[in-house]
């Protein structure tokens, strides 16, 4: 999350310590889950839409967010099905592990690009297909850890930093990272670092 705000901010020029501070700028969560980034990207002031394969995770994600009173636009519909419809484009667009899940991930981060708004920017999170990752990403992660269910995570169809960037090849788009994402278990914090071998994003921008 501090990635991703401190990223914007720095992008459109905007003061993080503000009330709402992106308010006006238009954001799209695809692969949203239960809405765990899409409401606190509402609260900094996003115009929210986010949207899931998952028919049950959208109707999870709304109520939670009813509850809590916040306005998301929720959709259960893929990528492919929002650029075909003619939705946004959008100021951000947001896949957060999410590629490493899909059948055609060349296929589903081209459509996610095409919703990206002339001056806004995309930031993709995945992990990464090395022995690092595999023995922490999936086996810490799922059978150790039990963050997530196990057998959720494929690593064969984890994504080196280099395979995302050339799946982006010919897209009028400009493409930096990988940055890294380390975990301290002492802490129990996450924090930006120079550490690509398990977690990493990416960011990519369109020209205005």
């Amino acid at each position: 999350l501090k990635f991703v705000r401190d990223r914007a901010a720095e992008h459109f020029d905007r003061d993080v310590r503000a009330r709402a501070p992106f308010s006006g700028l238009s954001l799209i969560d695809i692969g949203c889950g239960g809405g765990l980034i899409a409401e606190p990207m509402r609260r900094m002031g996003f115009e929210v839409t986010a949207i899931d394969a998952s028919s049950e995770n959208i109707g999870t994600a709304r109520a939670h967010a009813d509850q809590v009173g916040l306005d998301i636009a929720y959709r259960a519909a893929t990528v492919e099905q929002m650029v075909e419809a003619g939705a946004g484009p959008f100021d951000v667009v947001l896949t957060m592990e999410v590629i490493e899940h899909v059948a055609d991930p060349e296929a589903f981060i081209r459509a996610c690009s095409r919703l990206i708004k002339p001056g806004g920017l995309m930031i993709v999170a995945t992990l990464n297909r090395t022995l690092k990752g595999l023995l922490l990403g999936k086996v810490a992660a799922e059978y150790v850890l039990r963050w997530v269910p196990a057998g959720t995570h494929d690593w064969r169809q984890f994504l080196k930093p280099e395979e995302l960037r050339a799946m982006l090849d010919g897209e009028p788009l400009t493409v930096t990272g990988p940055y890294g994402l380390a975990y301290d278990p002492l802490n129990d914090r996450w924090s930006e670092g120079d550490d690509v071998g398990i977690n990493y994003m990416m960011m990519a921008t369109r020209a205005a």
